[in-house]
């Protein structure tokens, strides 16, 4: 795993190539290298995992004309390796990266489809003068550009593309705007205006001045019927599989184990496949979610090597450092933060359980949904239109101005209700978005912010839904949630927060064939009898113990309301003071000390994670729009104070 950085500009860019790799060190701190062809400049940080040797970068085909800087791992690489070799290609080292070079050079821009693997990568093309950025099919690695009408800067991370001096440093409302609806950002915008990262399944294309992207991976699943027994079966074969594919690796590889269903699964399958040893890793809170006892009975049944460690976390002063990390504010961070940088002392390599949830409906939101959907799948849109929506608006307005903040939770079940018929508004609804009501609108954002041309949150998703809308209510949802959620929030924490200590995380659930079979289930069989992730569970309970089988979900991640009462309100009151707030121009100030004011409760879990966006967001305005704070790599949380 690492990081790389590009530039497409006339004069000397090796300064700034330097400053780029310099920047995101953090990704590949075991060798660092530049290289220069004409206009176009590489760089490249490396964490070395496979070919320790032989394998820094960039690679080259046999003779020299077309190369490439890579992030990620080719799980299959050995097989293409093999393909390539038989039809006359010499490779040099035993790195899965130079399979890259020869597999472009026999198939150009189709050989996308030969991999398996999570990837981010540019190649240089000397005879065609032209560089290509690609991205893995599910978007699990990240590539990040700011172009212009002539040059092009590209890197891992956006930080190190504000390096360059070509690169205004501004905020992009459009994705600001997004991030307090979702509290990610669902687009390939960032919060920095003109800088971008290229789509999950898609390439970009430099020549002659200019850029375009394109796709060539349409994630279009396609449900068929099968049994639950063999359902079962399936699942067994295709998660060994996929586990093992990506247990290559020239180190030793570790499992972060929280205790539940799917990182177990990870373990069970690792031992089957022989494995000993496994280092694992638990990490708690010392709040009543700690998953230290299920971890451990994973731990003795399977013989691993098991590492725990339990915090007093005080967790908003190292909120400057994981927002540095992330480069946008989010809820989920720090506990990802704490994590790799404990593993980071035992092992670079980690297993991770995201995506069992995603499809095998193992969220809260799943659940939910499976009630809801029987209603969607017999209502007609245009009644939701007609009848839902209005009536749902009044009861927001109600409830809005009573000032019992207690009862946001159960209003907004019931508009999911009167929505049904809509799924992508039950869904965005149940997730808390809330810019289809002006009045909210009004009562949050500023008269001048509401002004700007900002996009509607269930417009961006319905662009990118459209390949679910011949499935059923629940399929939607899995499918809906695959491409957005997963993508802009999960994924996105998951490769920030493992590299942010150098480690890589890799997710076997979402391995290309796995994830082909888990979505040509249908819905019914995933959540029977109105269980969460039923299928996965019963699919698992040969290989683990009955009490994992069985618990309830809790989720690695800190509870809001706990943490609201620990330090959270102090914190938000030392950051989006009065002054500060107006002179930002976005938030109603008013509307932030009535969150501020009012007891606490837990039923305000949406509110506090309203005001943790909103303080992240200030650290981030201040550390890398108005100050030049980002070029330093520690931050204390009281300079951050206003």
């Amino acid at each position: 795993m690492c990081g790389f950085s590009g530039i497409v500009a006339d004069g000397d860019q090796q300064k700034h190539i330097e400053a780029m790799c310099r920047m995101i060190e953090h990704r590949g701190p075991e060798n660092t290298s530049t290289y220069h062809h004409e206009n176009i400049w590489l760089g490249h940080n490396r964490l070395r995992i496979i070919d320790i040797e032989t394998g820094d970068q960039p690679i080259f085909n046999e003779d020299g004309t077309v190369g490439v800087v890579f992030n990620g791992e080719i799980y299959n690489y050995k097989e293409i390796q093999f393909d390539l070799e038989q039809k006359g290609h010499t490779f040099r080292t035993n790195s899965d990266t130079e399979a890259l070079v020869h597999l472009y050079e026999e198939k150009g821009l189709e050989m996308f489809h030969d991999l398996n693997g999570i990837f981010a990568f540019a190649i240089l093309d000397k005879k065609q003068k032209k560089v290509v950025l690609a991205r893995d099919h599910f978007g699990i690695k990240p590539v990040f550009y700011y172009s212009n009408n002539s040059s092009l800067i590209f890197a891992s991370e956006a930080k190190a593309i504000l390096m360059h001096p070509l690169v205004p440093r501004k905020r992009n409302d459009h994705a600001t705007h997004l991030l307090a609806n979702l509290r990610y950002v669902q687009s390939n915008q960032t919060l920095f205006k003109d800088i971008h990262h290229v789509p999950p399944g898609s390439f970009l294309i430099y020549e002659q001045g200019g850029i375009e992207v394109k796709r060539y991976f349409d994630f279009v699943p396609k449900v068929h019927d099968i049994s639950y027994e063999d359902a079962e079966d399936e699942i067994r074969v295709q998660l060994k599989e996929a586990v093992r594919r990506q247990l290559v690796s020239d180190v030793p590889v570790g499992v972060y184990l929280s205790g539940g269903m799917d990182s177990s699964s990870l373990v069970a399958m690792m031992s089957d496949l022989g494995v000993n040893n496994i280092p694992t890793f638990t990490l708690g809170f010392n709040e009543p979610t700690d998953e230290f006892e299920s971890a451990k009975m994973i731990a003795d049944k399977f013989g691993t090597k098991h590492h725990t460690l339990s915090l007093d976390l005080d967790p908003m002063k190292h909120f400057p450092n994981v927002i540095w990390h992330a480069e946008v504010p989010k809820i989920n961070l720090l506990q990802g933060y704490m994590m790799s940088k404990f593993v980071s002392q035992h092992v670079k390599v980690v297993l991770g359980g995201l995506g069992g949830d995603e499809l095998f409906a193992g969220y809260d939101i799943h659940g939910i949904f499976h009630s809801l959907c029987s209603l969607s799948d017999r209502i007609p849109k245009s009644l939701e239109k007609v009848i839902g929506t209005p009536i749902g608006n009044v009861l927001s307005s109600i409830q809005r101005k009573s000032g019992i903040m207690k009862w946001d939770e159960y209003r907004r079940g019931l508009q999911a209700v009167l929505s049904s018929g809509n799924v992508l508004r039950q869904l965005l609804i149940l997730r808390n978005v809330w810019d289809h009501e002006e009045s909210v609108l009004k009562e949050i954002y500023t008269d001048e912010f509401r002004q700007k041309e900002l996009p509607k949150v269930e417009l961006e998703f319905f662009e990118l839904t459209y390949a679910f809308t011949d499935s059923s209510a629940m399929d939607q949802v899995f499918g809906i949630e695959f491409i957005t959620k997963m993508v802009n929030d999960y994924l996105w924490t998951e490769d920030r927060m493992s590299m942010s200590n150098s480690v890589e995380e890799r997710v076997p659930f979402l391995d290309r064939d796995l994830v082909d079979f888990a979505f040509s289930i249908p819905a019914d069989l995933k959540i029977k009898g109105g269980r969460k992730k039923s299928l996965l569970r019963s699919a698992m309970a040969p290989l683990l113990p009955k009490e994992i089988v069985e618990k309830k979900k809790w989720g690695f991640t800190m509870n809001p309301y706990l943490q609201f009462q620990k330090d959270l309100k102090q914190t938000i009151e030392k950051i989006l003071t009065k002054e500060f707030v107006e002179n930002q121009g976005i938030f109603n100030y008013s509307y932030i000390r009535s969150i501020l004011d009012y007891k606490p409760n837990p039923k305000l879990r949406w509110h506090y994670n309203f005001l943790w966006i909103l303080t992240g967001l200030a650290i981030w305005e201040k550390m890398f729009i108005h100050s030049d704070e980002f070029l330093q790599k520690r931050h204390h949380l009281e300079a951050y104070y206003n």
